[in-house]
């Protein structure tokens, strides 16, 4: 940058709305792309957001602590917007009622591969214990991820990385995935990425439809109260065996 250019980022970035402001334009530009490529999911808005955002970071120098500092209010949102879920879920409760028994074994499966099947890869892949534990709950939002990971002694931090990851992944795969295995029935379709994908998938739920959306949040927030009731438990036993 000339020094006259960098000199007015420095002001600004000593503003604690900068990270904010970053963030909510990277997002309504990465949500226009998304739009005029006709809601691709390969195109999907929180991947282009952070690529932006990474990139904007890193030419200008700036640190993550520094980014965060302004862009905290938008990770405060994320408990009342979880909570929120609770609304077009109650509004699904005939049917929530009808499918409680199939939905809770589908809970319990889904919530028992995602653990055992990335920690099992990356056993054999020889990566380190700390990383194993890391990954266990790398299915679930991200802040009870990076609390069941701190406990069973993994790290936080990373966690979160692989929570984003997973999100982004399973947001982009989900409908490919569905579709190949002929599930056209949204409330399934829903709570099977709730449980694989988290906020993010079901953030892309509900742009396909309410109902998909609702039942994603419900394995969303039920996953995250099993894993981290299942995660202990099997490292328990992993290091029995």
């Amino acid at each position: 940058m000339t020094p006259r250019i960098a000199d007015v980022w420095v002001y600004l970035s000593a503003s604690p709305l900068l990270g904010l402001t970053l963030t909510l334009v990277a997002y309504q530009a990465a949500y226009w792309v998304y739009q005029r490529a006709g809601f691709n999911p390969l195109l999907n808005p929180v991947l282009l957001a952070i690529l932006m955002l990474v990139a904007a970071l890193t030419l200008t120098g700036t640190t993550y602590a520094t980014y965060f500092d302004g862009a905290q209010f938008v990770h405060f949102l994320l408990g009342p917007a979880t909570v929120a879920l609770a609304v077009p879920l109650y509004l699904q409760f005939d049917k929530l009622k009808k499918l409680a028994l199939p939905l809770a074994v589908a809970l319990l499966a889904g919530s028992l591969t995602a653990i055992v099947s990335a920690v099992g890869i990356a056993w054999l892949l020889g990566a380190s214990e700390t990383t194993l534990l890391s990954l266990a709950p790398k299915s679930v939002t991200t802040p009870i991820a990076m609390g069941i990971a701190e406990k069973i002694g993994g790290i936080p931090s990373l966690a979160a990385v692989l929570v984003m990851l997973t999100g982004v992944s399973g947001a982009v795969m989900a409908k490919y995935v569905l579709d190949g295995l002929r599930i056209t029935d949204f409330s399934v379709r829903g709570f099977a990425v709730g449980i694989a994908a988290h906020g993010i998938g079901t953030a892309r739920a509900f742009q396909v439809s309410e109902q998909a959306g609702a039942f994603a949040g419900l394995g969303m927030g039920m996953n995250g109260l099993v894993t981290a009731i299942l995660a202990p438990l099997l490292l328990i036993l992993w290091r029995w065996i």
